[in-house]
């Protein structure tokens, strides 16, 4: 059953005749981690179980085709208390809805199909989705417009049906490279369906993500959290675990305040045991009380 409710912060809740900021607030941010991140060994529900020991409440999980696994993901979730928040869909790269190849959009749209299913089955309220890819073949204009025909008379229809938001993120996908574009583009569909899903890491290569939290704003219903070390005059980069890198996260903390988010942040770094997961936990309890992740 679709959740009843929407993601994302109070702005965008009240922005849309939701509950009021002083109603919401209380709520606070939650903490996520990837499925992708938990240890390989064991049921998925040791797995959930391991997530939810370490201090996580929720889970963002990518596309799952096989409908077993889907049921044993639902079950494994209601036994251990770990919700299943969004879905990563799957198919966005290998087929992005940015083609020029009929079937290609074709198969992005099936993809997206079934993370919707998915979404639905696990009470999710987002599905992420990347809208487009800018490459040798395709053109950023061509980028922008096609993706943008699709999203509205395929999926847009979809999501409004399973009340499920499309989360579109900004990836290095040469697409979306500032926020005020994020904004026009997320704007242009006029639906409440259609919001942003921001990586708090994949803009430092072109910005910074305090400024793209405060510009978004209200528009932001789900988060990411990596962390990024930049040597520029070298042209070397490499993700760290949170507070290892060049963020600011105090001022990522007080961004968020500013732009009034209370969603889920998720993390989106390196696999690990149950110590690490614990560790990485805490790491995001210190943000979230305006401290330094280390």
């Amino acid at each position: 059953m679709a959740a009843a409710g929407l993601p994302g912060s109070a702005v965008s809740a009240r922005a849309f005749g939701g509950p009021s900021k002083a109603q919401t607030q209380t709520a606070g941010i939650k903490k996520s981690t990837l499925m992708s991140m938990l240890p390989k060994d064991g049921t998925i529900a040791e797995r959930f179980a391991i997530a939810k020991d370490a201090g996580f409440e929720a889970i963002e999980i990518q596309t799952v085709i096989r409908d077993e696994e889907a049921a044993e993901i639902s079950e494994a979730s209601k036994k251990t208390g770990l919700r299943v928040h969004s879905v990563m869909n799957a198919d966005h790269w290998r087929y992005p809805l940015s083609s020029s190849d009929p079937e290609t959009v074709n198969r992005s749209v099936r993809g997206m199909e079934t993370s919707i299913k998915n979404a639905t089955l696990w009470g999710c309220d987002t599905v992420l989705l990347v809208p487009a890819v800018v490459d040798a073949n395709t053109a950023y204009r061509d980028a922008w417009t096609r993706s943008q025909r699709v999203i509205k008379e395929r999926l847009l229809p979809m999501a409004r049906d399973a009340k499920i938001v499309i989360a579109v993120e900004e990836v290095w996908n040469k697409f979306l490279l500032s926020p005020l574009e994020m904004n026009a583009y997320v704007d242009s569909f006029k639906s409440r369906y259609v919001q942003a899903y921001f990586d708090v890491g994949n803009i430092v290569f072109y910005g910074y993500p305090q400024d793209w939290i405060r510009t978004l704003g209200p528009r932001i219903v789900k988060v990411h959290l990596k962390d990024f070390r930049l040597d520029r005059p070298n042209g070397r980069f490499a993700w760290t675990n949170l507070g290892e890198g060049d963020i600011d996260w105090l001022e990522v903390r007080r961004a968020f305040d500013d732009a009034g988010y209370r969603g889920f942040v998720t993390t989106e770094v390196a696999a690990g045991d149950a110590a690490y997961l614990k560790d990485l936990a805490g790491r995001v309890d210190r943000f979230l009380a305006g401290q330094k992740p280390v």
